[in-house]
């Protein structure tokens, strides 16, 4: 068992005890961890969306089983984000990684404000504008499979900020990512090929071994705290990267 091997174990259990305090940032830490030890763009975000192929199947399930899904929501949303999934991951699997590593930084740096921006904003009810959703999924899609994460931050608070029960957005976000994040990793595994992507392997172990840990911190913690020290976290790493 390498160091690397261990290292990428330990990545995705932090990341996934993040993320299930959260409801998000699996994805955007995993991929800013990996980057920092030196991966290319493209394929940090393929092992990240393969480890989360298996952490968001368990999190969907969970949210169809306690009945936290709306199923015309994800019908809206699945179709384009799946769209945006496998358009953004073929964009990032044939763009030269030096070139798009700067982008990548000032992405993960504009999520990490978005997620320090939700964490002192006030939630104030609004009118639910139904138009927006499959745009959003799009977006969301595309920026995650080039980001190596940001559905959460995205999607979901988009869709809590126009109106839309937090409760069933957060249920349907979740299911509806397993399906976008197996789009984005079968495009990367069909233009980047699966040698590449082995170490997924150590980010799926660490993030199911973490998911009822983080399951449970959901309870415990509290969740503004948590989202600032995520934000200046992913905002830090990525700036050393981007200057």
């Amino acid at each position: 068992m390498t160091l690397d091997f261990l290292f990428f174990v330990l990545v995705g259990f932090c990341a996934q005890i993040v993320d299930g305090a959260l409801g998000m940032a699996f994805g955007v830490l995993s991929t800013t961890s990996l980057l920092a030890l030196g991966v290319p763009a493209a394929n940090a975000s393929a092992m990240t969306h393969v480890a989360e192929m298996f952490t968001t199947a368990a999190s969907g399930a969970s949210h169809a089983y306690q009945r936290n899904v709306d199923w015309k929501l994800v019908a809206r949303l699945a179709p384009a984000g799946m769209i945006g999934g496998a358009v953004g991951a073929y964009i990032l699997a044939n763009v030269d990684g030096k070139v798009i590593e700067p982008f990548v930084s000032a992405y993960l740096i504009a999520i990490g404000l978005i997620i320090l921006y939700k964490a002192f904003r006030p939630r104030w009810p609004r009118d639910v504008h139904d138009w927006a959703v499959p745009p959003v999924g799009l977006c969301g899609g595309v920026l995650d499979a080039i980001g190596g994460g940001g559905w959460g931050p995205i999607v979901t608070s988009t869709l809590v900020g126009r109106g839309h029960d937090p409760k069933k957005v957060i249920g349907s976000t979740n299911l509806t990512e397993f399906a976008v994040t197996l789009v984005i990793s079968l495009t990367f595994v069909l233009t980047l090929g699966w040698s590449e992507l082995d170490s997924a392997i150590g980010l799926i172990i660490g993030g199911v071994i973490a998911a009822p840990f983080g399951a449970l911190l959901v309870k415990r913690l509290p969740v503004k705290p948590l989202m600032i020290a995520v934000s200046i976290i992913i905002i830090a790493t990525s700036a050393i990267r981007l200057f």
